[in-house]
């Protein structure tokens, strides 16, 4: 038995059930109704009377759906576009896991300074590092607030706990198992690039694109961050140096390692290795960092959108359904230019409604893929089409 919205879609039901759901007066639970009205705002005769319906229905009622992890996407999705918040609503979407921790970082980095108050009144984004450390980029700040927010909230997420010289914690066990397990495995492999010159993929123009970028997507978001380095004084100039520095010894490292180290490496080591290994052009040190039980949701979000990478490492990810459990992964995936094409198309049918409507526009990537954005979000956002005429 299909539902109201399906008999909506399809323009089977009159004029005036369409006014009454516009009014949000429908006999509905209240997810059902919010997910029939947000389609109705792209109607072209009631879709303003929608629009007015979604900014004042019940605080409450509605507040229960957007907390859902489980409420439909397009919902969760209309409420947090710029320009249908509801500030009381912000704190609940913030918390929910559906929102994309992308998408917090987005919000921190170049949201109003009543939006990042939200943020930092909550604990998922505050327990976040990337979060926390986004909020530094915001141009809405002062030098001196920067610093304040660093202090308060980005220094405690980075500060690893105080270990006894020659201790090893359970992740290092772990993961020298997981060494071991994955070196014997792939030993073959590991010999036939013993020998071979250590050497990077992609240049020195492009290395920076493999860091990660709160919210990496869009000329404006690199104008933010741009401003917020400007604003953020000689103090941050000098940590910066202090990073680029840091970074520098590890590549020099790296460099002298033969590839077996490398792959131990890539297990063991931190994050800065593995932002450097993914980029080795062995495949196997590629393959390995991907493998390291250490590696984070975050990074993989970095390496699916990074466009310095091989594409070797863009197709392990998608085949790896532990990273495809991320939604944040795909999307990524889709949006970079350097993903192939016949990944791209399948991962595109996966896209939430507000993210194909970015990615029709986004001329990075191929034709091809914008036309298929475009077609789907016509097919998710517009009435369902009578039928297609049979050749």
């Amino acid at each position: 038995m299909s539902t109201i919205l399906d008999q909506i879609k399809s323009n089977a039901v009159p004029a005036t059930v369409m006014r009454i759901a516009a009014k949000g007066a429908l006999p509905l639970p209240p997810a059902e109704m919010l997910e029939v009205m947000v389609y109705l705002t792209q109607n072209p005769i009631f879709g303003q009377e929608a629009r007015m319906t979604l900014a004042s229905w019940d605080l409450e009622a509605t507040k229960k759906v957007v907390a859902d992890p489980a409420a439909p996407p397009e919902v969760i999705g209309y409420y947090w576009m710029e320009t249908n918040r509801r500030p009381a609503l912000m704190p609940t979407l913030i918390e929910n896991p559906a929102i994309p921790e992308s998408l917090l970082m987005e919000a921190a980095a170049s949201g109003s300074r009543e939006l990042v108050a939200l943020l930092l009144a909550s604990p998922r984004a505050r327990n976040s590092p990337a979060v926390a450390e986004a909020m530094t980029e915001n141009p809405g700040f002062t030098a001196d607030e920067i610093d304040e927010l660093r202090t308060a909230y980005v220094a405690p997420v980075h500060e690893p706990p105080a270990t006894e010289p020659g201790a090893t914690t359970q992740e290092d066990g772990e993961a020298e198992a997981a060494h071991q397990a994955w070196h014997q495995k792939n030993a073959n492999d590991i010999a036939a690039e013993e020998g071979k010159a250590f050497a990077i993929v992609g240049g020195e123009e492009e290395e920076s694109q493999a860091e990660p970028q709160p919210a990496a997507e869009g000329a404006a978001v690199d104008a933010s961050a741009a401003m917020a380095a400007a604003a953020m004084g000689s103090a941050t100039r000098a940590k910066a140096a202090r990073e680029d520095e840091k970074k520098l010894t590890v590549l020099q490292r790296i460099a002298n390692m033969n590839a077996a180290e490398r792959v131990k490496a890539a297990f063991m080591g931190g994050r800065d290795e593995r932002m450097i290994l993914i980029r080795d052009g062995a495949r196997v040190v590629q393959n390995a960092v991907l493998a390291s039980p250490k590696l984070t949701d975050p990074e993989v979000e970095t390496f699916a959108s990074a466009k310095n990478v091989h594409e070797n490492v863009l197709r392990e990810i998608a085949r790896t359904r532990r990273f495809m459990k991320n939604y944040n992964v795909g999307r990524n995936l889709v949006n970079n230019p350097k993903c192939p094409l016949d990944l791209s198309l399948t991962l595109v049918k996966n896209l939430m409604i507000y993210d194909l409507k970015t990615l029709r526009n986004n001329k990075s990537v191929p034709d091809t893929i914008r036309q298929v954005a475009f077609k789907l979000y016509r097919e998710k956002s517009g009435p369902a089409k009578e039928g297609k005429r049979k050749t």
